[in-house]
């Protein structure tokens, strides 16, 4: 079959018409009927009645049109994977990412990227606390994700993993807190304060845990939450304290009522950030030319720290 008129059938089965299937595509109204007709002849039942001016699916239409969805997306996504070895500046990258990197990394990323290749599409998948690493089953062999930035540390999987960033970790203390104006704090200080937390599984509860103990004591949780942004309104209601990363944001918020961040000043609080790809599968050129761009800009981001 032509796959252009089963392109047609998609769009007339989703409720265009003919009419304007033909004026998008720049041909004849009967030359998109007759290669309608002839899908319905080659597959030897009706797949379209009319209703009133459109077309409507018949049952074998429905049924078939889900076999063309399927066939169509894997002639794409073959199109798509020639066009990306052709042309690398052009492809498209399927980026997973962490909730809590969406609001400040992700997006200066991927714009310090586009200034040098802007004809390179993104394809975004959030994904939770434990990201795709982290998950049970599944995982960046069992989905079309290119790559993953997480705070996840993989291990035990066939993937590889590239650090960018070690990310400090804050006490995050209600604004009238008596410990909101200071710049820095040693855990052990909060020995005996209600501690908010991320629900397991969660890379960061692990490490806020072991920080803890590390400084001495095991927290006293007062509520466990889905997420950072719930976290942050919890100890801004004034319900308890939490560890969190500055998130980007400036460590000391000015607005009012906001939770106050005071930076952690014990040795093992931070988290890595890093970018993570299957070991089992090459990247296509454009989702490599991202890749190297992340890397390179982490280690020049290290390297002015350093100096």
């Amino acid at each position: 079959m032509d796959t252009v008129a089963l392109r047609w059938f998609q769009e007339v089965a989703d409720g265009a018409t003919v009419t304007e299937v033909a004026e998008t595509w720049m041909v004849s109204q009967p030359k998109v009927s007759r290669a309608l007709a002839a899908i319905a002849d080659d597959v030897g039942a009706p797949l379209l009645t009319r209703a009133g001016r459109v077309l409507r699916m018949t049952h074998a239409g429905a049924v078939f049109k889900r076999h063309v969805d399927r066939f169509i997306n894997e002639l794409d996504d073959g199109l798509a994977a020639v066009d990306q070895l052709v042309d690398a500046h052009r492809g498209t990258v399927t980026l997973a990412y962490d909730l809590s990197l969406g609001t400040w990394l992700v997006p200066s990323i991927i714009a310090g990227f586009h200034a040098v290749y802007p004809e390179v599409r993104f394809v975004l998948r959030q994904i939770g606390q434990e990201g795709l690493v982290g998950a049970p089953e599944g995982g960046l062999d069992d989905t079309r994700i290119d790559l993953e930035i997480t705070a996840t540390r993989p291990h035990g999987i066939p993937v590889q993993w590239q650090r960018l960033y070690r990310e400090p970790l804050f006490l995050a203390v209600p604004s009238r807190h008596p410990w909101a104006q200071r710049g820095e704090i040693a855990l052990r200080e909060a020995v005996g304060e209600g501690f908010v937390v991320l629900r397991a599984p969660s890379p960061l509860r692990q490490v806020s845990l072991e920080v803890c103990r590390a400084a001495g004591f095991e927290p006293q949780v007062a509520f466990e939450v889905d997420d950072l942004p719930t976290v942050r309104g919890f100890v801004m209601a004034g319900l308890g304290v939490a560890i969190v990363p500055a998130m980007g944001n400036d460590p000391v918020p000015t607005q009012s009522g906001e939770a106050r961040l005071v930076r952690l000043s014990d040795a093992g609080a931070y988290r890595e950030v890093g970018l993570v790809w299957s070991d089992e599968r090459r990247l296509l050129p454009s989702a490599e030319l991202f890749r190297s761009h992340i890397v390179k800009d982490a280690s020049d981001e290290r390297s002015r720290h350093r100096q």
